[in-house]
């Protein structure tokens, strides 16, 4: 329980917030069979190190922009890490990973707009030192998009930690 890592509690907490984010200390305890004191306790840890964080999800087809894109760079692999930052530094990218595969980087975003993504993508992308090649897709129907994947999840005893 310290240290930023997760015990068996804290995980069961986070799985429960998970599921609803408004459930109350109390609820939880209730459900775990643990005090609201020691649920209460938790949250303030897990919040204070940064490891769970409470935010509204809305649909983004609802929220005014239809179209989810996804970027996938081509990119030298020197230039990797300082790439990550230079997108992330962009305000219409809401999400930028840095991957093992056909591309060094996948970024996304929502827009309202395909002309506004190409203007992003001929204006503030490849002409970033180190892109070979941007390829985008843009999601046409959603089948399922499950919000909790953003939760903490369980981390398999042999998998390290990804440094940051």
């Amino acid at each position: 329980m310290n240290g930023g890592k997760l015990d068996d509690l804290d995980h069961r907490i986070v799985e429960a917030l998970g599921r609803d984010g408004r459930s109350s200390n109390r609820q939880i305890a209730a459900e775990l069979g643990v005090t609201e004191g020691t649920i209460r306790t938790r949250i303030k840890r897990l919040q204070a190190e940064g490891l769970i964080q409470f935010t509204v999800v809305t649909s983004f087809r609802m929220a005014g922009s239809p179209n989810l894109v996804m970027m996938g760079i081509q990119a030298d692999p020197a230039r990797v890490p300082e790439l990550a930052k230079e997108l992330s530094a962009i305000p219409a990218i809401g999400c930028v990973m840095v991957l093992l595969g056909r591309y060094s980087l996948m970024a996304m975003g929502l827009f309202t707009s395909l002309e506004r993504v190409h203007e992003l993508v001929s204006t503030s992308i490849k002409p970033l030192a180190g892109v070979r090649e941007v390829e985008v897709s843009t999601a046409i129907h959603s089948l399922k998009y499950d919000a909790r994947m953003a939760r903490i999840v369980r981390v398999e005893p042999e998998a390290a930690p990804i440094e940051e």
